[in-house]
């Protein structure tokens, strides 16, 4: 049985087969092999589409089953892991409806700062480690003033 593992990044995605008996890497591969694009349509603003990462998975992965002949059916496990503060909306059967405001975006951070003034500073330092001034809420309260249809 092999593990498969994923880290789906904003530059690539990237994934490896770990042989689940020995914890030993079997093969590491990435896809695309140059960046991928990042779409900034006003100055601050960073997206991606979720799509482009999904193709990403699937290249990546038929890549590393065909290179190790490894057949699907020995994959025991996949764990994911992904940029932080990533707003991805999808509509009820999951289909990404709009780019996904990606974790360097800064249009919301005007929105996280109200939250931190109105929660309070010792409140989000305790709860969240840290100032919401980025975080997804931020961004979902964006989206939801500036594009109340898809909200």
């Amino acid at each position: 049985m092999v593990l498969l593992g994923y880290d789906i990044g904003s530059s690539s995605v990237k994934a490896s087969l770990v042989d689940s008996s020995s914890g030993q890497c079997i093969a590491s591969s990435f896809y695309p092999k140059k960046e991928m694009e990042i779409s900034s349509p006003q100055p601050g603003w960073a997206e991606q589409h979720p799509n482009v990462w999904w193709d990403s998975i699937v290249a990546v992965t038929s890549e590393l089953m065909q290179q190790q002949k490894i057949d699907k059916e020995s994959v025991g496990a996949i764990g994911l892991s992904y940029q932080m503060h990533g707003l991805v909306i999808t509509d009820r059967d999951g289909k990404p409806l709009r780019p996904s405001i990606i974790w360097c975006d800064s249009r919301s951070v005007a929105y996280g700062e109200k939250a931190f003034r109105e929660i309070g500073e010792t409140q989000c330092l305790s709860a969240v480690l840290n100032s919401p001034g980025n975080f997804t809420a931020s961004k979902l309260a964006w989206v939801k003033e500036n594009e109340p249809a898809l909200y």
